[in-house]
């Protein structure tokens, strides 16, 4: 008997262990399943015509949570030429400088300023803000720290002015909807950004830290006559070029033509 009675017990007490981790499973689903993110016009094609584009996020998260959208290439190898002044008044090439692990385009958007509802470990962590993006490329050929920071700065300079790199707080817009919170940002997209797969996170941010992601794919492929002629340039440059060579010779001849029909010039 009391063999019997300590293995219903042993029964019963397993029973109640796989009970607890299918609750704590189905829990920890539903959790994971709160935070959404939808890109639309993830799908952007380069024709002659295009001249960039938009791209929305949008999706649902739990109330009370503070939300940041990044936006991303995959990272790559960067050189840049470096400048400086030769003789004391020539401003000259004076060397190259490598940019390792950098993001060709980088997009942070967020509810609030990234430092002030994240800690230096969890913006390191998920490469978020221009600091820890700093902090995570490796610059080079630099003495210091403080010359990494000068010509990283620089590099921001270049690639926001080609509108690859950008930040902002307090542009997403959210509101609250039978009890969950939806959010919304419209950001435009550069016709400078290279035909590639852009990778769209979206962070649900509470207490600090980051609770929950959720990610979406924006596709940028050229197509038609853009893609045939730079297929061609990469397959078969020789042609290619002949091509490019006949091409700005009958642009020459037709402008020639013109000017010829017009009495030439005064």
């Amino acid at each position: 008997m009391n063999f019997k009675f300590q293995i219903s017990n042993f029964k019963f007490a397993w029973l109640l262990i796989f009970e607890f981790l299918i609750l704590n499973f189905i829990s920890a689903g539903t959790a994971s399943a709160e935070l959404t993110a939808k890109a639309n016009h993830d799908h952007i094609t380069i024709d002659f015509f295009y001249h960039g584009s938009t791209v929305s996020v949008k999706g649902i998260a739990e109330p009370g949570t503070d939300l940041i959208v990044k936006i991303t290439s995959p990272e790559r190898h960067e050189a840049l030429r470096k400048k400086g002044k030769v003789a004391g008044f020539l401003w000259m090439n004076v060397g190259k400088l490598t940019f390792e692990r950098a993001p060709f385009l980088y997009f942070l958007h967020s509810t609030k300023k990234v430092e002030d509802i994240l800690s230096r470990e969890e913006m390191d962590k998920y490469v978020l803000g221009y600091p820890a993006l700093s902090r995570h490329m490796e610059v080079t050929p630099v003495a210091n720290d403080k010359e990494k920071n000068i010509w990283f700065n620089e590099f921001l300079k270049y690639k926001e002015s080609s509108s690859l790199y950008s930040t902002s707080s307090g542009k997403i817009s959210t509101v609250t909807k039978n009890g969950k919170q939806e959010y919304f940002i419209v950001l435009p997209w550069p016709y400078q950004a290279s035909p590639d797969n852009y990778m769209v996170t979206v962070y649900a941010v509470k207490d600090g830290k980051v609770v929950e992601t959720a990610e979406a794919k924006v596709l940028v492929e050229q197509v038609g006559m853009v893609k045939g002629l730079a297929d061609m340039a990469k397959d078969k440059a020789v042609f290619y070029g002949i091509i490019s060579v006949i091409a700005a010779l009958g642009a020459g001849f037709g402008v020639g033509l013109v000017f010829r029909k017009g009495g030439g010039a005064h």
